[in-house]
């Protein structure tokens, strides 16, 4: 509760003036410094305990997953063949694995262990997904993508996102067939909204992203902002006013 409320201090008083201390613990205080961007905490914190659980490693990777530096990879690497076999059941634990991977530059070693994986979950597929797109590989999101047989929002989202890197007809036309395709549930994503809107502009479809803008009930801050940018990409500054005086009626 303190680390979530941003008492970061309070919290390391009480940790270090207990006197027995137990893995949940190291737990909790590891994930307050991840939450409030302090990852260089949660890794001295980390090896601190003697015999860390799953969780702990998972904690210790989204850690070095802010981190993204050479530094971060090597302990994520040589962690990563420390641990025992049974915790990469934790399906969790790969997931946040592979992102640490992805996310410090190993995209050809993230790829082997996803590949390697006999069980491939939703968060296992969006965590290759991402890495892709950060590092400007958007037809290989996109490949993968293809076989996810049963996506979620989440998917989804990366996947606009990666066609909008592209911003091409045939990307175009592989954001208008899955969002045609996917639940209606997904729309009340403000991230897949958002990052749809964004595809749509970036790959010059303006009209139907200013559709599907006005048709929303729900505008958040994002969605003006995709659209906003795009319109000023294209130079369009007329209707960039007609934007920003939606947004102040709004709010």
């Amino acid at each position: 509760a303190l680390m979530k409320c941003g008492e970061v201090a309070h919290a390391e008083s009480l940790f270090y003036s207990s006197m027995q201390k137990v893995l949940p613990m190291y737990g909790a205080m590891m994930k307050g410094y991840v939450d409030n961007n302090l990852p260089e905490k949660a890794i001295g914190l980390f090896s601190k305990i003697e015999n860390p659980d799953d969780v702990n490693i998972i904690l210790l990777f989204n850690a070095c997953a802010q981190l993204k530096t050479k530094e971060a990879l090597d302990l994520v690497k040589t962690t990563s063949k420390q641990i025992p076999k049974s915790f990469y059941l934790n399906p969790h634990l790969l997931t946040s694995l592979l992102d640490a991977l992805v996310k410090c530059g190993d995209v050809a070693h993230a790829e082997s262990l996803f590949y390697s994986s006999k069980h491939k979950v939703f968060t296992k597929y969006g965590a290759i997904m991402k890495g892709y797109v950060d590092n400007n590989l958007p037809e290989k999101a996109i490949g993968l993508f293809n076989k996810v047989e049963n996506f979620d929002d989440v998917n989804v989202t990366i996947l606009f996102n990666a066609c909008a890197q592209l911003k091409t007809k045939e990307a175009l036309d592989l954001v208008k067939k899955t969002s045609k395709q996917i639940p209606k549930s997904f729309y009340a994503n403000p991230r897949l909204f958002t990052s749809l809107l964004d595809a749509l502009m970036k790959c010059g479809d303006v009209v139907h992203a200013e559709s599907l803008f006005y048709s929303s009930k729900e505008k958040v801050l994002p969605m003006y902002g995709a659209i906003m940018k795009g319109i000023n990409r294209l130079n369009i500054y007329d209707k960039v006013e007609l934007v920003v005086s939606q947004l102040f009626i709004s709010f």
